[in-house]
């Protein structure tokens, strides 16, 4: 199954209770930027990958960024219409590899959070992701990723991972790995009036390093900022000069 079509089918229909508390996610994300000194500067433009229902956006433009806010699943778009009503944030329906189109935008700021970018197909596609960004990233603009490093191969029972739970859902990510990417299933386990029912869906994610990441982004002439782990979450920011 293809990252669109398992967030299409299955992962887009519980996403939001995943993440939690809209609220306050969006407020951690806000004093994040804010002690990495990431304010509206310049063309107070953003850009958002991988959008989802908008913690990131609405964080930005609590802030004072204009945003665009980009994301391939259409009930989550839906979501963060919801929650960006009053905000400057508007919402594209689109595929984040066709970001060299949006240049007109001149964007000061470009971020692609939550483990988005290990949803394109390869490194190569990474790389020539990472390339976009740079050119049309105005002077002196900044780059943020947060994504998780599957370098490292899980094995045994270390492979099952307890996600969330409450008194109507379980959700358990399980990783099989090859040698370029990693397998990732979702199991969710849902209460019904009759019982539980079990919904499996699976897609797969680019096993990238977080030095590989920072490779790329030097390679096209940025300056790395921040390289941090935090909730198990590698955070990078670059600046281009």
């Amino acid at each position: 199954m293809t990252t669109k079509e398992h967030y299409d089918k299955h992962l887009g229909n519980f996403y939001s209770w995943m993440t939690g508390d809209f609220e306050t996610k969006q407020n951690e994300f806000k004093n994040f930027l804010k002690d990495n000194l990431i304010i509206p500067l310049s063309s107070k433009n953003a850009i958002d990958l991988g959008a989802g229902h908008g913690i990131q956006s609405v964080a930005l433009a609590k802030l004072g960024f204009n945003v665009t806010a980009i994301d391939f699943n259409q009930q989550l778009l839906e979501e963060l219409k919801v929650n960006a009503i009053g905000l400057n944030i508007e919402i594209l329906n689109e595929d984040i590899r066709n970001i060299s189109q949006l240049a007109n935008i001149e964007p000061e700021l470009i971020i692609c959070c939550g483990d988005t970018i290990t949803h394109l197909d390869n490194k190569k596609e990474i790389e020539k992701f990472i390339a976009d960004i740079t050119s049309i990233l105005k002077v002196s603009g900044k780059i943020l990723f947060s994504f998780r490093d599957y370098s490292i191969e899980l094995i045994g029972d270390n492979r099952f991972i307890p996600v969330k739970s409450d008194e109507t859902k379980i959700l358990t990510c399980i990783l099989d790995y090859d040698k370029e990417t990693v397998r990732v299933t979702d199991l969710l386990y849902e209460k019904t009036e009759i019982g539980w029912n079990q919904k499996v869906s699976s897609y797969h994610k680019v096993r990238i390093s977080t030095e590989e990441i920072i490779k790329f982004l030097k390679t096209k002439g940025l300056k790395i900022q921040l390289n941090k782990v935090e909730n198990r979450m590698i955070n990078i920011i670059a600046i281009k000069p």
